[in-house]
């Protein structure tokens, strides 16, 4: 058990936010059957929200992207998957020709150049494959909270994406010790760089652990600005961008 697992203490409204939770997870599989998928991203919040899946067998599929650039703990963590819930776990990876091709352009790390290039390679790795992944489907599963940070302090349990499809966030009001603690009353595996002081965990070159008092997303393009740090999966374009 790891530090953050020991020194977590559940809200006083746990029990009322995972039953909310639960029916937000039940609702949508029954409404969106065979064209829903979560698509992990292999953090604490998304091992919560696999292990809900499996715990109450609802058909609802998983998915994770391969960015190509992930750590090492957190590709270790499909086949601890797999193994633990009986499930696969889709991988959809950016396609390796573009991959070659944006590498030959920009290097291998472009993202510390510009923050046009950091978002190219997000678009190439990242928001290229979701769209694969999402393209048979109506419906998606994500982690995202409120408190993780000030950008997603108003996210709703439900709501359309840029594509009209709807994305559901069921653990949109948890707190990240009602995280740990959840992971610790059932032994869900995680990230093992969660014990590192990594929260919040992306692409290895664009992460990093951060210090005691430090914002939950800090160790994310910690040289950008403060209002860039999204890679795009979870913010709706505008029609300036869109066509871009």
């Amino acid at each position: 058990m790891g530090a953050i697992q020991l020194y977590a203490r559940a809200s006083a409204r746990l029990d009322e936010r995972l039953a909310h939770a639960v029916a937000v997870l039940q609702s949508a599989a029954a409404e969106y059957a065979g064209v829903i998928v979560q698509a992990t991203s292999l953090g604490a919040e998304d091992m919560v929200l696999t292990d809900l899946i499996a715990r109450h067998q609802l058909p609802i599929a998983l998915a994770t992207l391969d960015t190509g650039k992930l750590h090492a703990q957190t590709l270790a963590l499909i086949p601890r998957i797999e193994a633990r819930y009986g499930l696969t776990v889709e991988c959809h990876a950016p396609v390796h020709e573009q991959v070659l091709h944006f590498v030959r352009q920009n290097g291998e790390e472009p993202m510390f150049r510009s923050i046009e290039l950091r978002k190219a390679c997000c678009e190439l790795r990242k928001l290229q494959p979701l769209a694969r992944l999402l393209a048979t489907r109506s419906a998606w599963v994500t982690g995202l909270r409120r408190d993780q940070s000030a950008h997603r302090g108003a996210v709703p349990f439900s709501e359309k994406d840029a594509a009209g499809k709807t994305k559901l966030n069921p653990l949109a009001d948890w707190s990240w010790n009602d995280v740990w603690h959840y992971i610790a009353a059932f032994d869900v595996p995680y990230n093992e760089l969660h014990d590192q002081f990594f929260p919040s965990i992306g692409c290895e070159p664009c992460t990093r652990g951060i210090a005691v008092g430090e914002d939950f997303r800090a160790g994310r393009w910690w040289w950008e600005d403060e209002k860039a740090k999204e890679c795009g999966l979870h913010v709706a374009k505008t029609a300036e961008e869109s066509h871009a």
